[in-house]
């Protein structure tokens, strides 16, 4: 990919790689409070980008890449949540202009699963439109501190995991049924917001870009057989088209529709939504890819209670693809043309540009000596950006690839066991020691494929 319009960039996100906790007026987000397993790091401290920012940037200079996809979080920007922190907009306006100074384009994202835990007591978040309304107020902080300076934003990302992960979004409820309705409830609420945060950002940020970052859902059937052909196509709704859909189309897909309704779950509104919804469109659609899905139907009397919340109902379930290697942290199987099969079906049907905004491999990397020879990294790296070449090759408007992630940092449940960066950090769950930066072998190798495409 030669084109100069091409953006090379690394991905993070506030709550995985800042620390700084109640440091320069942060208020208490979701992130801090949820439960961490015993022996697992939170994110208290993190990656300690807080105090390592200078060195961060001078690693991406370094790297050669031209984005930075990074994430504000809003109990930085916002305290507790009702008023803006001068102390964080200061952090941020640092961040990014180190970032401009440097030739990197800075890309935040507005919400990456940090909501002000005084909202859950307050008002339930998410669950309550008062939670939309408090997301405009403080998009719209962002956008008239930094919007003269930064061009490309992230409504929120990925909009399942922040509907469904009840220790991220506040969502206690006990009775199941009662917490599936809240859930698609909060998600509605996400959707509203994020159109109604277009709407200011168009009067304010005129020449700026503002998309959503989807967890982009790949999803085969196990099988041929009709009942699991039909069960990947409901799969694809729930857990990707009901969110692109409502961001690009402003409305759900029909069979979805259908099916929260007939169980009493869809979600409630007022008449005034509509037009909001379908008059603010995105610019752009971020994706991030891991690794492909397989379903298949529902048995009769199977239970599946088990399985994450937007999997709980009786149109399909999971299966088993036996034609992609497995890791330890890769449990559905690595599949670097996921990627372009994913995209290329996301253009078709949204027509809109977009930009591979997370995609990498986890490990449990070892430090020997002063190197980290992440071999497995490479390869996979290399597997994807070459379907990224493929889909540019092709007329696919794909603008920039950021791998997950810029550095290690504290995975969601695993600590730092488990490891995507391309910079080890020298920390483990039990010992901070100094979060010392060395650059692993993908780190170089990264920095070569970049500059071998200029």
């Amino acid at each position: 990919m030669e084109k100069k319009s091409f953006y090379w960039g690394a991905s993070t996100s506030a709550f995985q790689v800042e620390g700084g906790y109640g440091e320069g007026g942060k208020g208490v987000a979701t992130t801090d409070v949820r439960k961490v397993p015993a022996g697992v790091a939170d994110s208290k401290v993190a990656s300690d980008q807080y105090h390592h920012l200078k060195e961060d940037v001078l690693l991406m200079k370094e790297l050669g890449i031209t984005l930075y996809r990074f994430s504000f979080n809003w109990t930085r920007i916002m305290g507790d949540g009702y008023e803006e922190n001068p102390a964080g907009i200061a952090f941020y306006n640092q961040l990014i202009d180190l970032c401009l100074e440097n030739g990197i384009t800075p890309f935040p994202t507005l919400y990456h699963f940090e909501m002000p835990q005084r909202f859950v007591e307050d008002f339930a978040g998410w669950q309550s439109r008062k939670c939309v309304e408090q997301f405009v107020k403080y998009a719209e902080i962002c956008f008239r501190h930094f919007g003269d300076r930064v061009k490309y934003w992230g409504t929120i990302n990925e909009q399942l995991i922040a509907s469904a992960a009840t220790d991220l979004n506040g969502n206690h409820e006990t009775n199941p049924e009662l917490k599936m309705k809240h859930m698609y409830q909060m998600s509605y609420h996400m959707s509203l917001a994020e159109k109604k945060t277009i709407e200011v950002f168009r009067k304010i940020v005129k020449d700026g870009k503002f998309g959503p970052i989807c967890s982009m859902q790949v999803v085969y059937p196990e099988t041929p057989a009709p009942n699991d052909i039909l069960a990947a196509r409901n799969a694809q709704d729930f857990l990707q088209n009901c969110f692109l859909d409502m961001s690009v189309f402003g409305k759900y897909p029909t069979s979805y529709s259908n099916y929260l309704k007939n169980k009493g779950w869809y979600p409630e509104s007022e008449e005034e939504d509509a037009a909001v919804l379908k008059n603010n469109r995105p610019d752009f659609i971020g994706i991030n890819y891991y690794c492909s899905t397989c379903v298949r139907a529902l048995a009769e009397g199977e239970d599946n209670s088990k399985l994450p919340p937007f999997y709980r109902n009786e149109l399909f379930t999971l299966g088993n693809n036996p034609h992609l290697t497995k890791t330890q942290w890769m449990e559905f199987g690595i599949d670097p043309e996921g990627l372009y099969i994913g995209m290329r079906d996301i253009y078709e049907r949204y027509g809109l540009p977009m930009v591979v905004t997370e995609n990498g491999l986890a490990y449990s990397d070892v430090l020997e000596g002063e190197t980290v020879s992440d071999h497995y990294r490479i390869d996979y790296l290399e597997q994807h950006i070459k379907q990224c070449e493929r889909l540019v090759e092709e007329g696919y408007p794909v603008f920039g690839y950021c791998p997950w992630s810029l550095l290690d940092l504290v995975s969601s449940h695993q600590g730092f066991k488990k490891r995507y960066g391309l910079v080890y950090v020298d920390r483990t769950d039990e010992d901070v020691k100094d979060c010392r930066r060395i650059p692993k072998e993908s780190y170089f190798w990264y920095k070569n494929r970049i500059q071998s495409n200029k």
